[in-house]
């Protein structure tokens, strides 16, 4: 079996989704090919799967007619949905949403799609995430719905032990947009500073993504705040160098910080997790998949960042609740997201198509 994955761009969580699952499939026998039609720093982060970057119709088309795929899965793009349905392609496609933005940004998104989903997709897939579930269930009532946990590497990326850093280390993971919600970042880290002073702030991203007046308000406000001291900004970091840093915060006594208004999945939570770094995160709806409260993480309301200081001082200074919190997080980790989960569910969605095609040839 040979599977198409594409996308936009390799970065951020779609990048470490789509080379989890295709390393996953390949220990099953299926050939994983992936397609992005803008390039992204995250390819750095591909090996040993055939990968292609362009968004020329007819090199697209001359791929797929060449290659033959099974199935082809097809992430937010409803063009390139439309373009594989135009050229007749015999295989099934599957269109997938991993996040869409905020509740109403998705809304609005999803009734422009609608018309194309109904006319072009064979089947709809997306993770266990409550807004998700909801609106496409409500949407597309007669379609083939494939809803499952992504997988998370759970056998290469993982803990590792470091001399530890002199100082706490609080960290935010995300691109500099609005819906990632980075100045509340600053924020509850600029309220933190005044109880740890010695307290660093690493902020993880990709330089070639993000909102241009949200990266201007964002040195402004850091100077304002009076972080420029201690605020280091990590753009690009390979993927497979996270796990150290994870890793090095965990252990500095500081946590993770998520602060998203919505999230589809969050890896970046589970990540941390599996590197035994404690999170502090906002109730961002994909993320309730990972922190269960005062268990495997920690939820504080978005905005209320007297709340989040509060709780992000608990688990810097409770060593036994700490101790607790990092070691449930991980073994729920690797428990409930481990690839082979995943690569089971998605032949199970391989074989429903198969059925319903099926179906559909005896009228």
């Amino acid at each position: 079996m040979k599977i198409l994955f594409t996308f936009f761009n390799p970065s951020g969580g779609m990048e470490t989704l789509n080379r989890t699952r295709c390393e996953a499939l390949s220990r099953v026998g299926i050939e994983c090919h992936l397609l992005y039609t803008n390039d992204g720093d995250g390819k750095k982060n591909i090996r040993a799967i055939p990968t292609f970057i362009f968004k020329d119709e007819d090199k697209i088309n001359a791929l797929i007619a060449r290659e033959n795929y099974d199935a082809i899965i097809v992430c937010s793009d409803i063009a390139l949905l439309q373009q594989i349905k135009r050229m007749n392609y015999g295989g099934y496609i599957v269109f997938e949403i991993q996040g869409l933005g905020t509740y109403e940004h998705a809304r609005l998104i999803l009734e422009q799609m609608k018309a194309a989903i109904l006319s072009s997709a064979d089947g709809l897939l997306y993770p266990k995430t409550a807004h998700l579930v909801q609106m496409l269930t409500a949407a597309f009532p007669n379609k083939l719905h494939f809803c499952f946990d992504d997988p998370v590497d759970t056998l290469a990326f993982g803990y590792t032990t470091y001399p530890k850093k002199s100082f706490p280390i609080v960290a935010w993971i995300g691109r500099i947009e609005k819906n990632k919600n980075w100045r509340e970042f600053l924020r509850i880290g600029s309220k933190l500073r005044e109880r740890f002073p010695s307290l660093y702030l690493w902020l993880f991203d990709d330089a070639e993504l993000f909102e241009k007046s949200e990266l201007e308000d964002f040195y402004v406000l850091a100077a304002e705040l009076g972080l420029s001291d201690c605020l280091i900004r990590q753009s690009n970091v390979p993927h497979e160098l996270m796990a150290d840093y994870l890793s090095l915060i965990g252990d500095s006594g500081g946590c993770l910080c998520s602060t998203s208004i919505t999230e589809g999945f969050g890896y970046a939570v589970a990540e941390a997790m599996l590197c035994r770094c404690p999170v502090l995160s906002t109730n961002s709806d994909g993320v309730k998949a990972f922190v269960i409260p005062e268990t495997t993480g920690m939820f504080y309301e978005i905005g209320d960042i007297d709340q989040a200081a509060e709780l992000a001082t608990t688990l810097m200074k409770n060593e036994a609740l700490r101790s607790r919190i990092v070691n449930e997080a991980e073994m729920y980790i690797k428990a409930r997201f481990s690839a082979e989960k995943y690569a089971s569910h998605f032949c199970a969605m391989i074989k429903r198509l198969e059925k319903g095609q099926k179906q559909k040839n005896r009228f």
